[in-house]
């Protein structure tokens, strides 16, 4: 069971060392349990100015003080990680002392930052989208299912139906009269 003096140690030492501190697998849960438990004896109504209570109070209070600190501290820490990580592409420095709520995070803002260094490098080339393979087509008149380009079945289309077919196939059927191109905006 995890006490106040844990909840103060790990707060202190995440505040006052440069990489992230190790924390037990179960930190979050522990210090869930132990909040919980210091509010149940905080909200007993035997005594209200019973000394026990009025400390438990305050140990409750400046406990979740203190957890809140922890996890902006390391938030930041991971926040610090992301940034090196990304500009050096190492990206396991003090990976085994985060939590996997923390691992997880770390892993989906690299996924972002990666997404955006690759649409800022696509922009800065000058690369444009690739001219689409498909089209959107609007059925004029009912269509029986046919055979693709490369033997799969497509269809069959109904009057008024929409669909995103190869250009190929969508070129056909617009001079045949089977349908009209839906025009992008």
């Amino acid at each position: 069971m995890i006490t106040y003096n844990d909840i103060y140690e790990a707060a202190r030492k995440e505040r006052y060392s440069e990489p992230l501190q190790h924390l037990p697998k179960n930190y979050i849960e522990e210090v869930s349990d132990y909040i919980k438990e210091k509010k149940e004896i905080a909200s007993k109504d035997d005594d209200i100015f019973s000394e026990v209570i009025v400390k438990t109070k305050k140990q409750l209070e400046n406990a979740q003080t203190l957890f809140k600190e922890l996890m902006r501290t390391r938030r930041k820490k991971i926040l610090s990680l992301v940034l090196i990580a990304a500009e050096t592409g190492i990206s396991k420095q003090d990976f085994e002392n985060m939590l996997v709520i923390e691992k997880e995070l770390f892993e989906e803002i690299m996924k972002n930052i990666d997404a955006c260094d690759k649409s800022i490098i696509e922009k800065m080339i000058g690369k444009r989208e690739e001219e689409s393979k498909t089209e959107m087509i609007l059925f004029t008149s009912g269509v029986d299912e046919f055979l693709g380009l490369e033997g799969e079945k497509i269809g069959p289309f109904e009057k008024g139906q929409i669909a995103n077919l190869p250009k190929e196939i969508s070129r056909i059927l617009v001079a045949d009269g089977k349908a009209e191109v839906i025009e992008k905006e």
